[in-house]
Order: C-alpha cells, then structure tokens, then sequence
C-alpha cells in the first residue's frame, strides 16, 4: 500500500494528455472494445458514420461531427446495446481525380497520356499511400468505430451493391437516358446536379441590348446579364397579358450581331414588371428558357462549349473563352449602337461546389434517376414520424425540397467512380444494362458494343451506405441486425445531398427507412461568425487543438456548445473551458484517491447504510441520483450542452466547491467518519467517471484505472460486485430515485447561500479569507430560522465564523455589511475589522483613477479619425473595456454607499 501511496502523491498536479491518449486508444482498439457482433440477447444499435472523402483531412466540422455521434455510441454500448458504429471513406470522384490530376501535372502528364486503365490505377495507389489520413486523425479524436469493418464506397461489396441498384431502377423504369440541359462544370468537364452548385452573390452587369423589329425602325430592349449567350437566342418572349406588347407578338426581330431572324412569342414564364418586359430565350443555355424552348418547339442552338469556349455556332466568336467573347461582343453591340444602358447588378451566380469555377447550363445527353416515384413513399414515411429531425425544424426543409425535386443528373465525365454499366451497340443502337459486364448486345448478339465512359454521381453510391456496408444485397446477419440505423447525426448542408437520398433509397430496396432519427448540428464559424474556409484562412485545425488541449477538451468543448441545432462560433480559447475541467477533474480525483490510500488501513467495514449517513453524503447522493437522472434524459433528446454543462457543474460545484470542501475535516480528523466519506467518495467519483466517459473518454478511462487499485468494489454495500476492469465496457448507472431528496437539497441551498453571502461581503470589503467572523442572520420565516440553525455547524466551518446569530427580522447592527437574499439578510459588523475612512478613502482614490480610464475610453470611441482607422478587433476591445470600467465604477460606488450607510 505504501508503494501505492508513493504513486497516487506523485501524480502530476496538471493533466498530461501525452501518452495517455495513445496509451489507451491502442488499448481499447488492440482488444476490440469497438467491435460488434449480431447478438440476439442483446438490443441493437447502429450509426454509420457520414464517410469522409477519401481525400480530406480532418476539419472543425468533423471533429464536431464525430464527437457528437462517439458520445452516442459510447453511452449505449455502457447502456447495454450491441453497439455498431460503422465507419469508412468516400471515394469522392470529382476531388480524388482533381489531386492525382495535378499530381500528374507536375510529370507534365495528362490523364489522357496514361489512358483510363492506368490513370485508375493510380489513382488506387494514391488512396492507398494517403488516403488513411483522415482515419488516422479521426482515432486522434477517440472515436470508438467498430475499424474491424471499415468500408470504402469503391470497395468489391458497395460496387456490386451500386451496380444492383442501378439496373434495379433501370429495369423499374426510374433510370433514363435524356437529352436535356444541365449544370456543367468546364473546369471539371462534368455534369452536376443541381445541389452540387453553390449559388454566391456576384457583383456583375446588367446590359440592356437593342432587337430590331423587322421591317420596322423600332427595337424591343431586353436586359440580361449574360451577353454573350444571345448568340444562341432563338426568340424573345412577353407576358400574354402585357397590353405594351401585343402588336408585336409574331413578328421577328434580327439577333444583334450575327443578324439572324427569331421570333417573338408569349408565355407566362415573364415577369412583367422586371426590366422592360420583354426577355430573351436561349434554350440551350438557360434552365427556364429550355422549359420554354420545349413549350415552343425552338431550336436549341448551343453557342458555349464544354471546355467554356464558344462553339462554331457563336460566328467569329467562336473559340474564344466565352468570359473574353463577353468583353468584345459588349464592345461590338455599344459601336452599332444597340447597346442601351448598362447598369450594376448583384446577382446570384453558380459555382462548381468542388472547384469554384462557375457554372453553365449545357445541352447534353446524361443518365437521370427520376425522383418522383421515389420521393412520394419518403414523404409518406416522415409524415407518419417514422423518420423524427431534431431540431423539428429541419423536416419541412427536407420535405419541401422532396415535395418540389427534380429528377437527378446521374451521370459524371470523369474516369474515378464508379462506372456505368451501361453498353451501346454499335450495330442497332440497343443500349444493354447489366450487373456482369456485356460481351454481346442484348438484342442483336453482335459483339460490337462500347460501355458507356462515365461514372456514377458520388452521392449515388453514398445514398445507399446504411445498407449496403452490411453486406446488401445479401441477406447477410448483419444487415438483419443492424439494419435499419438509428441516428444520421449530420449537418444541415447536406440534407438535399445526402439524407433524402438514403431515405429514398432505405424504402425503395429494403422496405423501411435506413434510420429513425435524424441529428442535425449547427456549423461550425470563426469567433467572428463568418463559415471557416481556405480563402478566409479562419481554419483551426483539430490536431493543433489536440496537441494543444488534449483529445478530451476538444471534445468536452465541442459538446459544452452544442445547443440545438445553433451555429458555433468558435476560436482556439474557446478550448481553455475543456482544458480547465479536465484539470479540475484530474485534481479532484487525486484529491479523492489520497484519501482513499489514507483511509485503506481502516476500512469502512459492512453495509453503509443510506440513512446513517451524514447530511452532506446524503446530499451528494441525492445530487448524484438528480445528475444521473437529467444526463440520461440530455442523451435521449441530443441535447448535448445540457449533458456536458450538467456534468461539469456537478463535478466542478457540487463535488469540488462543496462536499470535498466539507469532507475535508473529517478526512483530517480520521476515524470512521473519515472511512465512511471515503466510501461515499469513491462510490460517487465511479458513478461520475461512467457519466463523463462518452463526452471525455481518456482522462475518465485513466482515472477509472487508478480507482481500481485502491477501490475494486465501489458500492455502498461490503459485498459490492468488483466493478469492470475496463471503463468503456462498464454499466451506465442506473439514478437511484431512492436517494433524491428534495427537501434535503433545499437545506443545503440555504446553506450554502448564507455562506457565498458571507464570502462575497469578505471579498468586497478585503476581509482575510481565514479571519473569523461575527455575524447575525435575519432569517424571512420560522422554516428558515429552523433549517439555519439545523445547519449552523456547516455555515460556521464553511464560513470560518466564531459567533452565528440566526432570528426572524433581526434588526441591522450598527457599521455593519450586509448582503439581502431572498430568504435571508446577512449582517457583518465591520467595527473592530478594518478602519472604516481609510477604506473609504481608498476606494475614493481607486474610483478617481477608474472614472478617468473611463472618460479616455469614451473619448476614444467618439473619434472618428479613430473609428475609422483601427481593426475591428482593436476598436471592439475598446469597447469590452469601456464596458468593464463601467461596471468596476458600478462597484466601487455601491461599496462606498454601504461603507457611507
């Protein structure tokens, strides 16, 4: 025992997260702690993790992520459930190619110079030689993911699963083939679908273009903010209704520049009462004019290419990059005189969301899912509450983007991803769709067929990842257990992207959603409120934080501010809140672990009895029972800031400020007393430890670790079962509603407000903290009076007083300080304590220099010159201090008041 006196007295007072983590992580991971089987006496429960690009390093936004649902699957797998927390990683088609494309670049190659077969493989070799980072970082965190069966969206199992669902709903009619205008990426050279592109708002130009009327002198004007495109315009349109315009309507009008007639139609696409009416129709470049060209029957002329180039149809302009052909056409039109006005217009643009080049709308043949048929059933579903989002909130975006879908654009221009499996024949056009890769054509036998070069939408294959990671579309045990999840903890970004889809997908091919609940957490920004990017350079990076904190203070601070669904604002400091609870924790339960080494030559021997106990040990186990209580109900609900505020306050206040305080005398004094503490300490130090574990899993593993040496059987009674050897794998404790005691608590808040009341008059008035005092209470009613004076053994120690007075309405002695409460006044006479004028004139002086600080502050801020010219931040730190001298002078002057009284 001395050995381990000598030990537990050498533990560091600072916590040193270095090794610990390490320590412990290879521990619970080496002998499969995460890992989950199909248990048919135990109740499942399954997460799988949103998988990150295969390409990615870990953000602010995964470490969020990631905590939130390692703190779900922590508590249920102490909760009893065989727990499954799948994890794995995005092949991420447009991003992976991006990188090993420039990776070729700096050879001076092409992926075209390589071929298809061998730019693949090497993209192989690049996942292979980095794309583990992210799981590196993530084990960084503490994540408890069951690794044992990590998937990747290209493995052998998800790319049949892929393939089955594609000739599934090609077979059902869901999958087609069409001609029709789609987002187009010219720096990617692929299709996107519509939720792929982020619309920003872009300082541009409006130009107002003359039309000619044929055979007339007069023009129709039309304001657009794409010049360029009107070399594919193919009519112009008005409002059925717009009197200003009818006598033109079937006339023609000549194209500015190239001079060719188009007519001029109706349709109630336009808005009358935006610029002058009249719009221009270019089908093959705009959303809402193709919609119209159909209605029409027009010709869709394409004059913008694919690599961003204007086509031959553009007249002279054709091979110009379709921003210069802008410049010089605006040049053209302003020479002949046709161009009107030009104004400055703030519009919505859209950019490639992987890299930012701006989008066009092109004319092209792709694969679409048609999303209709499959909306109606995850609609029905989420009606009936069979899917719940928490925040509510977030359901009607999710259904009014169902209710309003468009069918989706499928299909990519890139070589990374999936493939189609898709075949042409050369010789009688059959297209041939199969789950084995065609030799011959499925109508004609001819061998002459070509597969179809593009790959699957990433978010295709991602749609189906809660089923097909376990094992569909084999009936596999762990698809009949595990199936269906049930919670997608995920951010609101990618509810169109990815939640509606797996919805879609769970009921279209396994009959049930893939989940029942859906978390949605806020985003992360900068302490400034601006999203944290690359361009902005506002990025804090986890393993800097880590490194920095320690994994358990990221994570305790990541959980302390996630408030409903609330955006976090965030900054490196922010992580000093975790850093300081974990400190308090470790030294606390030192401070709990010496005294149990103190007290082990005299155990506490037999039962201990709840009601033998002493007032505070029977508080502290009815603040227990309360705390286990509301952290069961913080988890049931995702409230995930009232289950790390709430713990922390009970560890931090309850255990800490108050009843180690009062234990302390007894540990001094030894005995049986002191041996029943350390029974109730321990007892309450194991229960705490299984409450922290999921938000802090580190520090609570290692100190459970160090309570097992001295503590094996933690229960109240002499026979308690030896507790597990490894936390992680521990019960989560049951509240014993037994132990609440609301009248209890309620003694021990009056209690130990008299006593805060006490320490505050000793702060305010530079009272030594350890001098006793004389003081008098005047309680508000009898029930007070009584529970005071019950209590007045533990004021008086607290409090360090030597005389305590408690009465109904005691009058206010003379000189005396005093604090007014609710039930109580606390009257301190100063007499004999300080010399009363000298501490006036001392705060007098003190409250001169504070009002002057104060006037230079004002003065400051009235400056424009300085307003103007100083950083935000230096001119809000102005005014924190303003703000601060305020309240100091508030202080002061309320202080010489009591002083003056």
């Amino acid at each position: 025992m001395k050995e381990l006196e000598k030990f537990i007295e050498g533990l560091p007072k600072q916590y040193n997260s270095a090794g610990i983590e390490e320590k412990w992580y290879q521990h619970w991971d080496s002998e499969g702690l995460f890992h989950a089987e199909p248990n048919s006496g135990k109740k499942p429960y399954t997460i799988v993790i949103p998988p990150p690009n295969v390409t990615g390093l870990l953000h602010m936004g995964h470490a969020l992520n990631n905590t939130l649902q390692d703190i779900l699957i922590r508590f249920h797998r102490m909760a009893g459930n065989e727990t499954l927390w799948m994890p794995g990683t995005d092949h991420a088609g447009i991003a992976t190619q991006n990188v090993v494309e420039k990776q070729l670049a700096k050879e001076d190659l092409q992926r075209e110079d390589l071929g298809r077969e061998k730019f693949i493989e090497r993209v192989w070799e690049w996942k292979q030689e980095y794309g583990g980072s992210i799981v590196t970082q993530l084990r960084r965190l503490g994540v408890s993911c069951d690794w044992e069966r990590e998937r990747f969206t290209m493995d052998e199992g998800l790319s049949r699963a892929v393939r089955e669902v594609f000739v599934r709903l090609y077979n059902d009619g869901l999958i087609y083939r069409g001609r029709r205008l789609i987002n187009w990426c010219p720096r990617c050279h692929s299709a996107l679908a519509d939720d792929e592109v982020e619309h920003q708002e872009v300082g541009g130009s409006l130009w107002h273009i003359a039309y000619p009327i044929k055979g007339t002198r007069q023009n129709l004007i039309v304001a657009t903010t794409r010049p360029e495109t009107l070399l594919g315009d193919t009519a112009l349109a008005v409002h059925p209704e717009d009197k200003r315009y009818e006598k033109f309507v079937g006339q023609c009008v000549l194209l500015p520049v190239l001079g060719r007639k188009i007519p001029i139609i109706t349709d109630e696409m336009v808005d009358m009462e935006f610029g002058t009416g009249v719009v221009k129709v270019t089908p093959a470049h705009d959303p809402n004019d193709y919609e119209c060209g159909l209605r029409h029957e027009l010709e869709q002329v394409v004059v913008i290419g694919p690599d961003g180039t204007m086509t031959e149809e553009a007249g002279k302009y054709a091979g110009l990059d379709r921003f210069r052909c802008r410049e010089l056409l605006v040049e053209e039109l302003e020479e002949k005189g046709q161009l009107e006005k030009t104004e400055e217009h703030l519009h919505a643009v859209g950019h490639c969301y992987r890299c930012d080049s701006i989008v066009e709308p092109y004319l092209s043949e792709q694969w679409f899912v048609r999303m209709k048929p499959l909306a109606k059933q995850a609609i029905e579903a989420t009606r009936k509450g069979e899917v719940e989002f928490h925040p509510q909130r977030w359901e009607k975006v999710y259904l009014s983007w169902l209710e309003n879908v468009r069918d989706w654009c499928i299909s990519r221009q890139i070589w990374w991803g999936h493939q189609l499996p898709v075949w042409y024949c050369e010789d009688c056009g059959e297209i041939t769709v199969s789950m084995a890769d065609a030799t011959k054509c499925s109508k004609c036998s001819s061998k002459n067929i070509q597969r179809d070069p593009d790959v699957l939408d990433t978010w295709f294959s991602s749609a189906l990842w809660p089923f097909s990671t376990l094992g569909w579309p084999e009936e596999t045990e762990e698809l009949k257990y595990f199936y269906p999840t049930n919670v997608l903890v995920t951010d609101r970004g990618i509810i169109y992207f990815w939640v509606a889809r797996m919805v879609m997908m769970g009921y279209y091919f396994c009959g049930e959603a893939p989940f029942s609940d859906v978390y949605i957490h806020g985003t992360v920004l900068d302490d400034e409120g601006r999203k944290m990017s690359k361009s902005l350079g506002n990025g804090i990076d986890p393993i800097d934080m880590i490194e920095q904190y320690g994994a358990d203070a990221v994570r305790f601070t990541l959980a302390a501010l996630t408030t409903e669904g609330q955006d976090i604002r965030l900054s490196p400091t922010r992580f000093e809140m975790g850093r300081n609870f974990i400190n308090k924790l470790w030294n606390a339960s030192r401070f709990v672990l010496m005294n149990l080494v103190a007290t082990a030559p005299n155990p506490c021997a037999g039962d201990v009895e709840y009601e033998e106990l002493e007032f505070e040990d029977r508080w502290i186990l009815s603040r227990l029972a309360a705390t286990s209580a509301t952290a069961r109900q913080a988890l049931d609900n995702y409230r995930y800031s009232d289950l790390a505020m709430g713990l922390r306050d009970f560890a931090w206040h309850d255990i800490c400020d108050w009843y180690l305080e009062i234990t302390k005398a007894r540990f001094r004094d030894g005995g049986e007393s002191a041996a029943v503490a350390a029974r109730v300490l321990a007892y309450v130090l194991d229960t705490m430890l299984r409450l922290l574990h999921p938000v802090i899993p580190y520090i609570t593993e290692e100190i459970w670790g160090l309570l097992a040496k001295l503590a094996p059987q933690r229960g109240l009674k002499a026979q308690s079962e030896d507790a597990p050897p490894d936390l992680i794998r521990a019960p989560w404790p049951q509240a014993q509603e037994e132990w609440r005691d609301q009248k209890l608590e309620e003694e021990m808040n009056l209690a130990q407000e008299a006593i805060r009341a006490i320490r505050n008059v000793r702060s305010k008035f530079n009272l030594a903290a350890r001098k006793p005092l004389a003081i008098s209470v005047s309680a508000r009613d009898e029930e007070v009076e009584q529970i005071l004076k019950h209590q007045v053994g533990l004021i008086a120690r607290l409090a360090v007083l030597e005389e305590l007075e408690i009465a109904v309405a005691l009058p206010k002695p003379a000189q005396a300080a005093s604090e007014i409460l609710d039930a109580m006044s606390i009257y301190v006479p100063l007499s004999g304590l300080m010399d009363v004028e000298l501490e006036k004139n001392r705060l007098e002086k003190d409250l001169q220099k504070k009002e002057e600080f104060l006037r230079r502050s004002a003065t400051k801020l009235k400056n424009e010159e300085f307003l103007s010219k100083a950083k935000p931040e230096i001119i809000e730190r102005e005014r924190a201090l303003k703000e601060d001298l305020e309240a100091q002078i508030e202080k002061f002057q309320t202080l010489l008041e009591s002083l003056e009284s």
